[in-house]
């Protein structure tokens, strides 16, 4: 059983979230006007959204940390429907590759259900949490050699017409009641959980994020996890802290203390 246990988890530990990196200077650029908190919290995105830890500890995930501190501002509704594996076709067609662990059940693509969600509590949902992206470039990526394939370019389009034409402009929309922003909608990057393995393709992990920072002005505030995450540094002494990476699993998700400092990292950019 174990065995077997080990065998879903190792496909759902790779898709979970792949690089992770930030540009404090277009940061700033991308902050919206935000609203505050309301009493229902909406948390959308891939496994980390989800709170996956390959130990199959699902409920210390920043989502669920960052509700808790939501509580003390009035929060009493927390809905996730976070998926692993999600890439950002899947959450506007549908077909997550792991959508038998959903902790929120819905019909149909993640977008689809976050958009009624809000339909059906207009004005009553802030924040609405978004991590997206890591698994569309996911299978541009050899960690056993460190190289990244041709297809990184016109994969990180895909990314960006996906979030900037359809997933961003539809949730803020969604968001939108008699034509004031009714909520806050907040963007993480990512931070690189192969950065100590593999520090040659940290360009292309701050590339990811640029393009995260760009796709999120006008529509999101960008939530900056790279940088609490050790930043650039190699080695980064936090990787074996904050992640999987350095235990047995030779995972990329976060750890409980991780996950706590993505949750702070919301926190201090929505300042409640």
């Amino acid at each position: 059983m174990a065995r077997f246990l080990l065998r879903i988890a190792a496909p759902i530990v790779l898709v979970g979230s792949l690089f992770f990196f930030s540009v404090p200077s277009v940061f700033a650029a991308t902050q919206a006007s935000l609203v505050g908190p309301k009493s229902h919290y909406l948390a959308l995105g891939d496994s980390l959204a989800y709170g996956f830890q390959p130990n199959f500890n699902f409920s210390h995930g920043y989502a669920d940390d960052f509700y808790a501190d939501l509580k003390g501002h009035g929060t009493t509704s927390y809905a996730n429907m976070g998926c692993p594996g999600e890439t950002t076709t899947s959450m506007i067609n549908g077909g997550c590759s792991f959508s038998v662990l959903r902790k929120f059940p819905y019909i149909g693509s993640q977008l689809n259900a976050a958009v009624l969600y809000l339909e059906l509590n207009p004005g009553r949902v802030s924040p609405v949490t978004l991590d997206i992206g890591a698994n569309d470039m996911l299978k541009d990526i050899n960690t056993s050699t460190c190289t990244v394939s041709s297809t990184w370019e016109s994969d990180l389009a895909t990314v960006d017409a996906n979030l900037r034409q359809v997933i961003l402009p539809k949730l803020a929309s969604a968001m939108t009641v008699n034509g004031q922003r009714s909520g806050d909608l907040l963007l993480m990057n990512y931070y690189d959980p192969y950065q100590n393995k593999c520090p040659g393709e940290l360009p292309y992990a701050l590339e990811l994020n640029q393009h995260l920072a760009a796709d999120a002005s006008g529509y999101a505030s960008l939530v900056d996890v790279f940088s609490p995450f050790g930043g650039a540094a190699t080695p980064n002494p936090n990787i074996c802290g904050y992640t999987w990476m350095c235990s047995w699993f030779h995972d990329i998700h976060a750890t409980s203390t991780g996950y706590s400092v993505i949750a702070n990292a919301f926190e201090r950019t929505a300042g409640y």
